[in-house]
């Protein structure tokens, strides 16, 4: 257990003397979504895994912000004696590693973004409003949810504002990836969301184009047929190679 704030946080440390990735969850998720991408990647590597503030094993905590999660980020690599991670972030893990590694260049290897740190969010009142609804009818299930890593242990209020400030969070991202000094390579899926059509969760991947094509640090390492939240099974081995090549563009400058 890490202290952290007010809470402690569940790590888990494969250990080994390989390229250190660490793992970065989606909202409300768990590590043990992480299992087939460590297993893809194998002994090679020192795998760090951990769940936020309020998820898995972790303690819960009285502050769920984004600001809070990049706290606990930094809490983490200090408590394991980590420098130069490669940063591996589903969905919400996404910006939480880009924004690490704005902040952090000198300190990072890259970051791999699945399925999310795109410029795009649902933002402004009716946005607001559709996401509280949904939490509020999400309620009654969340005791189901919660082992399933669908929910954590939050009100359903909570649920709402993490998901309407992910939403800001990534609406004001673009100028951060253009400007990101440090290696990103996204993996994406094709599919819908809960909440959100394929079709919508299509507009907002697009939304990753423009700044691609400003920054050649960023690049689309791979597109999986696959729903956003089965992306690190269908795709682990996409991610593991979108690791790969990070880790050994690392070296090959080190060399």
């Amino acid at each position: 257990m890490v202290p952290v704030d007010d809470t402690e946080l569940w790590v888990t440390d494969s250990g080994g003397s390989g390229p250190v990735v660490v793992y970065l969850n989606g909202s409300f998720a768990g590590m043990k979504y992480w299992k087939y991408v460590i297993a893809g990647l194998g002994d090679g590597y020192r795998h760090i895994c951990f769940d936020e503030r309020g998820r898995g094993k972790s303690k819960t905590s009285k502050d769920y912000s984004f600001e809070a999660c990049i706290r606990s980020l930094d809490a983490v690599l200090k408590a394991r004696d980590v420098e130069e991670p490669v940063l591996v972030g589903w969905s919400y893990g996404a910006p939480t590693g880009v924004f690490w590694g704005d902040r952090n260049p000198a300190k990072i290897v890259g970051v791999v973004a699945i399925d999310g740190a795109v410029p795009f969010g649902i933002t402004g009142p009716e946005a607001q409003a559709r996401i509280r609804k949904l939490f509020g009818r999400m309620r009654p299930m969340m005791w189901i949810l919660r082992p399933l890593g669908l929910a954590a242990r939050m009100s359903a209020a909570q649920h709402a504002d993490v998901s309407i400030e992910n939403n800001e969070i990534n609406a004001g991202i673009g100028p951060m990836l253009e400007g990101a000094a440090f290696q990103v390579r996204y993996v994406l899926a094709t599919g819908g969301n809960i909440g959100s059509s394929t079709e919508e969760m299509e507009q907002v991947r697009a939304s990753i184009e423009p700044v691609l094509a400003k920054n050649a640090n960023l690049k689309i390492s791979a597109k999986v047929p696959t729903g956003h939240g089965k992306i690190l099974t269908g795709g682990a081995g996409a991610i593991g190679d979108a690791v790969r090549e990070i880790a050994g563009a690392n070296a090959d400058e080190q060399d």
